[in-house]
């Protein structure tokens, strides 16, 4: 039984031997190299970078969230308030944008406390109303803006950090080898290349936060406008 295991023992390593012979050329897989380990290699700039991109992510969801829940209004607000104007239920219009608690209810609800003053009272307390409220929802949006400015930036700075690594090595062992410049070049292109996208990311965001608001502002100026020309009609 000793003797048959040795013998298909022997018979597998002359199977290998005579594979490798036909094939010289085949060389041993290289490891691979993960993505995480890919990062750790841009060196210290990487965490500055990852703060960045942390903080704007919070900053997108917080202000995404709270942008889609004040562009949620009652489509018919404006008609409901008219109705009750005519019929001449103040308090009801003013419990109606009490209730809705949006940007818009809360402008409308200001200029509706105003009724019997001077329409030029009304115009100001509404737009100054619908500026606090617009700068409500502009809160953090331009740490966005800065953060799509500074990444590539910090990005650029590990560039620099890897050319200087390079000619330090260089310089030390005086002489120009592959791996003396393949560690200067993995933070060099790491570092820009995370940065960039880093930077490109927060640029779309915030684009996208900003049209968020514009659509708002829009829409508050126009039910503004709409508001003042009812208080302006005849008989009021």
């Amino acid at each position: 039984m000793i003797a048959l295991i040795q013998s298909a023992t022997d018979t597998i390593t002359q199977i290998t031997d005579t594979a490798n012979a036909l094939n010289p050329g085949v060389t041993p897989a290289t490891p691979e190299l993960h993505f995480i380990d890919l990062l750790l290699k841009g060196g210290w700039v990487m965490l500055p970078l990852a703060f960045l991109a942390f903080m704007g992510l919070v900053i997108f969801v917080e202000r995404y969230l709270t942008i889609r829940k004040a562009s949620k209004t009652e489509s018919n607000l404006m008609l409901q308030i008219k109705q009750y104007i005519h019929d001449g239920r103040l308090d009801n219009a003013i419990a109606l944008c009490k209730n809705n608690n949006s940007p818009l209810g809360r402008m409308l609800e200001k200029g509706l406390k105003r009724i019997g003053r001077p329409i030029k009272d009304i115009e100001a307390a509404i737009e100054n109303n619908g500026k606090l409220e617009v700068s409500k929802l502009e809160k953090n949006i331009g740490v966005l803006g800065i953060i799509a400015g500074i990444a590539p930036m910090l990005g650029f700075v590990g560039t620099i950090i890897g050319v200087i690594t390079i000619f330090h090595d260089v310089s030390i062992k005086g002489a120009i080898e592959i791996g003396t410049i393949s560690g200067g070049l993995y933070t060099k292109m790491i570092t820009s290349a995370t940065g960039l996208i880093i930077g490109i990311i927060a640029y779309v965001l915030y684009h996208i936060l900003n049209m968020m608001v514009e659509r708002i502002i829009l829409r508050m100026e126009t039910d503004a406008i709409e508001f003042i020309d009812l208080l302006e009609e005849p008989g009021k």
